[in-house]
């Protein structure tokens, strides 16, 4: 048999993960963070192999298998889920975003249940009309996902509540108030303390599910009629004050700026939240699984528009719909899109960069 030249052997014989951090196939994988099932991760978990093979920039936690109506995905006690998020920052090649929504109330993935602390919602500390009770709590869930190793918490919600009866916000107590300045105070005490325990946080969701009749969860959102320019408040200040580490799309129609929804459109993101509004940190997207966006748009064209518009992070949440090879499906879709020229490679040089310095605060 003949035989290979050393160096030909040896590029044959190395693992899938040996990429250079400075490859294109790496900064492709840097703008994912996707669910996953189980409790305890090994070699040969799927998420793992995306981790190690794909790059993944980040993971989420869920407490609740909604396809599976189950209890117990990804938590079972404070130990497990320590040694979980051990296991995962363990095989990445990078400082991986270990993210989770831990708002208080009813969202709320680590339960008392399970040995967790109680914690009680935005809603409920908005009419209390308490700073000092948001700090505490604040701090509380910051010092406990610090702990855990959860370096990053999608929270606060700083959607004005401008309809109390939204499904999605104000009818779930999500929303601190329906006076934006209230949102930026009590999101300000959110910010504060997890910056304080070397947590990132993720304003959301930009610009403002508050308006919103529906649930853009299971169906398409639409809210020219009833989104109000107040909305934005929030998201201004903190931008303007230094506080927004990341910054979170809403799957929102507003026929008055666009005919696309918000995270695929590049008047929302790029004319009003970069140039207008002066964001150039992390955007990331709401959950892509969510029906406001799956159910009209394809895989592709979806992640084609919101590359464009500027969104640098997606969220798999895989949780609404389980597929274990999505993000082996949405890696290959950004690589065929720019090979074929439809979205730029420097567009993802650009995401990456804005990742890395993220990723550069966590200490």
């Amino acid at each position: 048999m003949k035989r290979l030249p050393i160096g030909l052997a040896l590029f044959i014989c190395l693992p899938l993960a040996a990429k250079p951090i400075d490859s294109l196939d790496f900064k492709i994988g840097q703008l994912f963070i996707v669910g996953f099932r189980g409790v305890a991760v090994s070699e040969q978990s799927p998420i793992v192999q995306d981790i190690q093979r794909r790059h993944l920039g980040g993971v989420i936690l869920f407490e609740y298998d909604v396809v599976l109506k189950q209890s117990g995905r990804n938590v079972q006690s404070p130990t497990q889920v320590k040694s979980l998020c051990a296991a995962l920052q363990s095989y990445a090649k990078t400082k991986l975003l270990i993210s989770i929504d831990e708002e208080g109330g009813k969202v709320n993935r680590l339960k008392p249940k399970y040995g967790f602390p109680p914690t009680v919602s935005a809603g409920y500390l908005g009419q209390l009309g308490s700073l000092d009770s948001a700090r505490f709590y604040a701090t509380q869930t910051a010092s406990l996902l610090s702990d855990l190793g959860v370096n990053l918490n999608l929270a606060p919600v700083c959607d004005v509540n401008v309809n109390p009866q939204n499904p999605a916000i104000g009818k779930v107590e999500r929303s601190f108030s329906s006076n934006p300045d209230s949102v930026v105070l009590f999101a300000t005490e959110v910010i504060n303390a997890h910056r304080a325990k070397n947590v990132l946080t993720c304003v959301k969701h930009f610009p403002s599910y508050g308006s919103l009749k529906n649930d853009p969860h299971w169906e398409f959102a639409d809210v020219t009629d009833a989104w109000r320019p107040i909305e934005l408040k929030p998201f201004q200040a903190l931008i303007s004050q230094g506080r927004a580490d990341m910054v979170m799309t809403a799957h929102i129609l507003n026929a008055k700026w666009d005919t696309l929804p918000a995270t695929l459109s590049r008047k929302a993101i790029q004319d009003m939240l970069r140039n207008e509004m002066g964001f150039d940190g992390v955007v990331c997207s709401d959950d892509m699984q969510m029906k406001a966006i799956a159910a009209r748009y394809g895989l592709e064209q979806a992640l084609k528009l919101a590359l464009n518009a500027g969104v640098d992070m997606f969220i798999f949440g895989n949780n609404l719909d389980y597929d274990e090879q999505i993000a082996a499906k949405a890696i290959a879709i950004v690589k065929r899109l720019i090979e074929r020229g439809e979205v730029k490679r420097e567009r993802v040089e650009e995401a990456y960069r804005r990742i890395a310095a993220l990723k550069a605060r966590l200490k």
